[in-house]
C-alpha cells in the first residue's frame, strides 16, 4: 500500500490528540478500529482516500459483523463504534481537502435491536396487588392503591407520585396524568384501582395527612409528605417478594405489563399509545413485538403442522 490512505489516518489520529485532545482510552479505540479499516482496505487494493466509495464502506460494515481469517466479528455497539471512527475519518479528509465527497455521510452505524419489554403474567400481577402492604394498615391501603394505579392506567412511577387530590375524578372514573416536557393526559380508571383509591382516600390518607406540609399529594409518606419515587420502587418490590415473584419487578414492568396486557386483549396500538402517553406511535409499537412473540409461541406449541417433531 502507498502512503495515502495509512498518512491520512495519521493524520486523523494526531488531529484528534493534539488538537481534540481525546484521552488514551479512547484514541486506543480509534487506532483499534482504523486499524481494521486499514487492513480492510489493504486487502481491496485500495491505496488513496480518493478511491474509497460508498460501496467499499458498506462492504467493510458487513464485514465487522461477519468477521474473517484475521478479526472476529463485532456486535452492534462494536461495529457502531467502529463506523463513527470511519465516518470521523471521511469527514476530516473532507474538511482537509484529501477527498472531494464524503463517502460516509449517508451511511449509518448499525442500530441495536430493539430489546423487547418484559410484561408479566396476569397472574404475577395479581398476586402482586394482592400482597401490597401489611394488611390491615394504613400504609397497607396506600401500596394497594398505589400499584393499581400503576397497573391499571400505566403511569410512569413519577406521575404516580406526583398525583394530586384535584387530578382524581372518581365520579367520572378518570385521572390526569402529567407526563414528560409538560405534557397532561386523562386516562381511564378501571374498577379495580377506582374502588382501591377510594378505600385509601376515605380510610387510611387523612391519617396520614400532615397539619405542617398540608399537601395536595395523593400518595403520602409516613410523615405525611409525597411519597418519592424511590419509596414507590420499595413498596413494589416488596410485594413482589410477599408474593413469590422471581422475575425482576419494577414499576417500568407494570407500565409494560399495561401495555401488553391491553394489546393481548384486542386494544389497537393507537390507544395504546394515548394511554401511555407516548408522542410517537412507533414508540408504542415495540409492545406488539411482545405480542407478536407469544401468538409465534402458541401457535407453535398448539398447531399440529407448526414444527416437524
Amino acid at each position: 500500500m502507498s502512503d495515502g490512505v495509512a498518512r491520512g489516518v495519521q493524520d486523523y489520529l494526531s488531529h484528534l490528540t493534539v488538537e481534540r485532545g481525546l484521552a488514551d482510552n479512547t484514541l486506543r479505540s480509534y487506532r483499534r478500529d482504523l486499524r481494521r479499516y486499514l487492513d480492510f482496505l489493504a486487502l481491496h487494493a485500495i491505496d488513496e482516500p480518493s478511491a474509497i466509495a460508498e460501496s467499499d464502506v458498506m462492504t467493510f460494515l458487513g464485514a465487522l459483523r461477519t468477521g474473517d481469517d484475521e478479526h472476529v466479528p463485532l456486535g452492534t455497539a462494536s461495529a457502531a463504534r467502529t463506523i463513527v471512527a470511519v465516518r470521523g475519518l471521511h469527514r476530516f479528509w473532507l474538511r482537509e481537502q484529501l477527498v472531494e465527497t464524503d463517502v460516509t455521510s449517508a451511511i449509518k452505524p448499525p442500530r441495536p435491536a430493539a430489546r423487547l419489554p418484559k410484561a408479566l403474567p396476569l397472574s404475577d400481577v395479581e398476586s402482586i396487588l394482592d400482597a401490597a402492604g401489611a394488611p390491615g394498615t394504613n400504609l397497607s391501603a396506600r401500596d394497594r392503591a398505589l400499584l393499581e394505579v400503576l397497573y391499571g392506567t400505566g403511569a410512569r412511577i413519577s406521575e404516580a407520585v406526583g398525583l394530586d387530590i384535584d387530578d382524581l375524578d372518581l365520579d367520572e372514573s378518570t385521572i390526569l396524568l402529567r407526563g414528560k416536557g409538560g405534557k397532561q393526559r386523562i386516562v381511564p380508571l378501571g374498577s379495580y384501582a377506582k374502588a382501591s383509591l377510594a378505600d385509601y382516600l376515605a380510610a387510611s390518607r387523612p391519617s396520614l395527612v400532615s397539619a405542617k406540609t398540608r399537601t395536595p399529594a395523593v400518595f403520602l409518606n409516613a410523615r405525611g409528605g409525597r411519597l418519592s419515587r424511590q419509596s414507590a420502587w420499595t413498596v413494589l418490590t416488596k410485594a413482589a417478594e410477599r408474593a413469590g415473584v422471581t422475575a425482576d419487578v419494577s414499576p417500568h414492568t407494570l407500565r409494560h405489563s399495561f401495555a401488553t396486557h391491553l394489546l393481548d386483549g384486542g386494544a389497537d396500538v393507537r390507544v395504546v399509545q394515548e394511554l401511555l402517553g407516548h408522542a410517537s406511535v412507533t414508540t408504542t409499537q415495540i409492545y406488539t413485538l411482545v405480542t407478536v412473540e407469544k401468538l409465534r409461541e402458541i401457535y407453535a406449541t398448539a398447531h399440529p403442522r407448526a414444527a416437524r417433531g
